[in-house]
């Protein structure tokens, strides 16, 4: 038998029918594997975004208490603990008063050692001698000077060791230095800004909002903080209930959990603009958009898919709200929807 004759012979055509045959049977007759959702009912709210900024609880530029030159300044970047040292002031000629204080201080309690001791003494002459009582006063008044006179000159050393204490410019919290605002060998003098230390770890987000939504924001709230690349929630810790004038905006201040964002990063805060409502929602994965409009596939109970068309509403985190012929409860796909067909047979995966 030729080769002409060995293509064309009924058995081969049978074989190339059913070659062609077999992937259409696999993609149209098999059950497509998917993955399903819960339609639930919830209550959520219109929203609208607003701007705002992650900012530090503590965020200080820290300055000097006296005067003197610069001889240390911590680099920017460096991350100090509580109490740690961000600047050094020279300490030399307060240290040389500290010296002088001290001798003050050794000189006034002699004084006032030797005058109780003449008070002891005339205090025993004083008995039978009527010039010792006289002398025995001016003793006592002599000693109660001299017990003053060492309380000042105690006074005067603690004041200067404080000062000396203060030439270590300390950091109040722990942080990074994120700025230098002087440099070592430059002079300052009291409230020259020296260093600005920022505390990464403890964030919160400041948002200014439209008046006519200040009725809608409480205390404690959660509202999404959203990037372009990430979306993060954050609970409202305060409410300024007093507007500005000239924008008519309020202001609100979330709390961040951990470090999500850096200090000075811009975000959109979002800001109920109306009070929460009961919907029918499902994931916005189970939402299948195409020109003639939106649709979900509902799992029947025989494990086929039904095309269902519905209208989409507000959003809240990964769900959204929809009106159409669903019900709570329902099974919606969310995985594997892209090529599912209206009756088609489907597995479900498991979540």
């Amino acid at each position: 038998m030729n080769l002409k004759a060995i293509l064309y012979s009924p058995w081969s055509l049978l074989l190339v029918s059913m070659f062609m045959a077999a992937p259409a049977t696999a993609q149209m007759g098999g059950p497509a594997l998917v993955r399903v959702a819960v339609a639930t009912v919830k209550d959520i709210a219109p929203v609208t975004m607003v701007p705002g900024t992650v900012i530090s609880r503590h965020d200080a530029r820290l300055s000097a208490e006296v005067e003197g030159r610069l001889t240390e300044v911590a680099d920017v970047g460096t991350r100090v603990k509580a109490g740690e040292a961000v600047a050094q002031i020279e300490d030399t000629a307060l240290r040389l008063r500290n010296t002088e204080l001290k001798a003050e201080v050794t000189r006034a309690a002699a004084r006032l050692r030797f005058l109780e001791r003449e008070e002891d003494r005339f205090t025993r002459l004083a008995e039978s001698n009527l010039a010792a009582a006289t002398q025995l006063e001016q003793t006592r008044s002599d000693r109660d000077v001299a017990l003053g006179d060492l309380e000042v000159a105690r006074a005067r050393l603690e004041q200067n060791e404080d000062r000396i204490d203060r030439t270590l410019i300390r950091a109040p919290y722990g942080g990074v230095v994120v700025e230098r605002l002087m440099m070592r060998g430059e002079r300052v003098v009291v409230g020259s800004m020296v260093v600005r230390l920022v505390d990464p770890a403890d964030l919160e987000v400041i948002a200014r909002a439209p008046l006519e939504y200040y009725a809608y924001v409480q205390r404690g709230q959660a509202l999404e903080l959203s990037t372009p690349g990430r979306t993060v929630p954050g609970t409202v810790r305060t409410v300024v209930a007093i507007g500005d004038r000239n924008t008519h905006q309020f202001e609100l201040r979330l709390d961040l959990e951990g470090q999500p964002f850096p200090v000075g990063q811009t975000l959109r805060v979002s800001i109920p603009v109306s009070n929460t409502r009961q919907v029918l929602t499902v994931p916005r994965d189970a939402l299948v958009l195409r020109s003639t409009g939106a649709s979900v596939f509902v799992i029947a109970d025989d494990d086929t898919a039904r095309q269902v068309s519905v209208i989409p509403g507000i959003g809240q985190g990964d769900d959204i709200e929809i009106s159409g012929e669903i019900s709570a409860g329902e099974r919606v796909v969310v995985r594997g929807n892209e090529r599912l067909q209206p009756g088609q047979a489907v597995q479900i995966m498991d979540s």
